[in-house]
């Protein structure tokens, strides 16, 4: 049971599970420079925790973007039973996934000045990372957190690097022929050559453009669809996914782009950043990303604060309009205790209550 505190922050609930391990949310247990006001760890046994500590690895070396999460360290915490647990800590997304938020458009897609928006991020990220000799392997939506700056607005920053690989043409890369990554999100080199280097991440990304575009995935296929039958459309000579008429020029273009079946002749992600479907993007971005969440602060009012412990804490997080444009805590109030969290939002919009996406007790009776 992984339930211990860091040296330097108290972990809350359970907020998501995977092959890994678990993820908690936490907090730190003083003021920091740091930590930011709320974290993200991701958990496991020590004996089961290699793909974190390999994940630990590829964030040290991808420092420096505000595009990919942040990780904020690692630690091992030792349990009431004695039980040794590796812990990574990470920026905390309070907007949850892409793909939750494809999810909830229900099958309409996002409106198209955000899938541009998003998808200038995602690029960004994409850049960064294939500089610093990784190919990510596994971009999809679930894949891409959304994380609210102070101004208000939503980042996509790319996540869950446990499955990169260093790019054969980084001077460290060792032989590895195993295919990696989620078999909907597969180029057709990966499926037919087990070949996977920076032009896969890029259809990868149009895979997950295409679906913040439509609502729905790259290739529609059905419940009982085997992966055999899934790789054999995927690498079928001429295959390629539907581009709905609906989108814009630029769109379909971008699309096309990134949908080019021989990996050599496939845009990069830093030619894609010229394209006329994110141009212009990265200003707006520039702005927004001059406010830091991190800089904010947690704080609880009144006497009865003293009695709050490490799992006090209560958030309901925002639902945001359609346009994204920014989101917001609320103060939480119980029998006269209230809590509230400073510098996540400067300028909410009317916003309505969403199931919450993490659950801590509330404040102390």
């Amino acid at each position: 049971m992984m339930d211990s505190d860091g040296t330097s922050w108290f972990r809350g609930r359970v907020i998501g599970q995977g092959s890994f391990g678990c993820v908690f949310i936490a907090k730190p247990k003083s003021n920091s420079s740091f930590l930011p006001p709320l974290m993200a760890v991701k958990s496991a046994e020590v004996s089961a925790s290699a793909s974190l500590q390999k994940e630990k690895e590829v964030f040290d070396n991808l420092n420096g973007c505000p595009f990919v999460l942040e990780c904020f360290g690692e630690e091992i915490t030792v349990g009431e039973n004695g039980e040794m647990a590796y812990n990574l800590l990470l920026e905390y997304a309070a907007g949850g996934t892409l793909g939750d938020l494809i999810e909830k458009c229900n099958g309409n897609g996002l409106p198209e000045k955000d899938v541009r928006r998003f998808t200038r991020c995602i690029l960004e990220g994409i850049c960064h990372i294939h500089d610093s000799g990784y190919v990510h392997c596994d971009l999809k939506p679930d894949n891409i957190l959304l994380v609210a700056n102070q101004s208000g607005k939503f980042v996509a920053k790319i996540a869950d690097l446990g499955v990169a690989k260093r790019s054969r043409h980084c001077k460290r890369q060792k032989f590895d022929p195993s295919m990696r990554g989620t078999p909907l999100y597969l180029a057709p080199e990966t499926v037919v050559q087990h070949m996977q280097e920076a032009p896969s991440d890029i259809w990868a990304l149009g895979c997950v453009v295409l679906e913040m575009l439509s609502g729905r995935q790259a290739w529609v296929v059905k419940e009982d669809c085997s992966i055999d039958q899934l790789f054999s459309i995927i690498g079928a000579e001429h295959s390629l996914p539907e581009i709905p008429s609906r989108v814009s020029k630029e769109a379909r273009d971008f699309l096309r782009r990134c949908f080019v079946r021989k990996p050599a002749f496939r845009f990069t992600a830093e030619m894609l950043l010229d394209d006329p479907f994110v141009k212009g993007v990265d200003e707006e971005l520039s702005r927004d990303l001059e406010g830091d969440y991190s800089q904010g602060e947690v704080t609880l009012s009144n006497a009865d604060a003293e009695s709050c412990s490490s799992e006090s804490l209560s958030f309901i997080p925002l639902e945001t309009n359609s346009s994204l444009s920014s989101w917001g805590y609320v103060q939480r109030t119980n029998e006269g205790s209230t809590i509230t969290v400073k510098g996540l939002s400067s300028n909410p919009a009317p916003a309505v209550f969403c199931p919450s996406i993490f659950a801590i007790p509330a404040l102390a009776r």
